[in-house]
């Protein structure tokens, strides 16, 4: 019978590729300019083009291979605060969500979102508006509207010197199209940040 990879086999076979795509190792050669206008393609490079379409190609067929197989896009993230630890799950960004990963992101969102309201108390709360460029102030009772309506959280934290902010992302639909809104409306993510007071978030 044979070996069914892992997910951790799968993210490094992805990177590795990547690596190599960029390195120009591998190219897609049908990849072309648009074709729609001239004076616009002149200035853009084929080459990067095939390179980025040879590493598209690779990952849509990984993308079948989790689907035949049923390999988890879920790989486990830990954050640690003020000594206290949490554990969670979250898609990784070059790997797909099976139906079995939504369950697990949505039976974990509960306690990523209990372990930000803690460590966030006290702090000033923001939501990233108009595509992260701007920000607007939030309290406590607003996040949880928000938490509401998605369907899984995650975590993200920045410490520099005295500065500490902590990122609250939740969203709904396929993770991997939740990113930079490329699924919008059926998948798409907030995102909350808390900072100290008189502090502004860092994107």
């Amino acid at each position: 019978m044979t070996e069914v990879y892992s997910t951790e086999q799968l993210v490094q076979i992805l990177a590795a590729e990547q690596r190599s795509c960029m390195n120009g190792q591998r190219l897609t050669l049908s990849a072309r300019v648009s074709g729609v206008n001239p004076i616009i393609d002149q200035f853009i490079n084929a080459e990067g083009i095939q390179k980025f379409t040879a590493y598209l190609d690779f990952r849509a067929a990984v993308h079948r291979y989790q689907r035949e197989h049923q390999v988890s896009g879920i790989i486990w993230r830990e954050i640690t605060i003020r000594g206290r630890t949490l554990l969670y799950p979250q898609v990784d960004e070059q790997l797909i969500a099976l139906d079995r990963d939504r369950d697990t992101l949505k039976a974990a969102k509960t306690d990523v979102l209990a372990f930000w309201m803690e460590h966030s108390v006290g702090m000033d709360l923001y939501l990233a508006v108009d595509q992260g460029r701007k920000y607007q102030g939030l309290i406590p009772a607003e996040v949880q509207g928000i938490a509401c309506k998605t369907e899984w959280a995650t975590l993200a934290k920045r410490e520099q010197g005295n500065f500490f902010q902590l990122v609250l992302s939740l969203g709904w639909g396929e993770p991997g199209q939740s990113l930079y809104q490329r699924g919008w409306p059926e998948a798409g993510s907030e995102l909350i940040y808390a900072v100290y007071p008189g502090d502004a978030p860092i994107p």
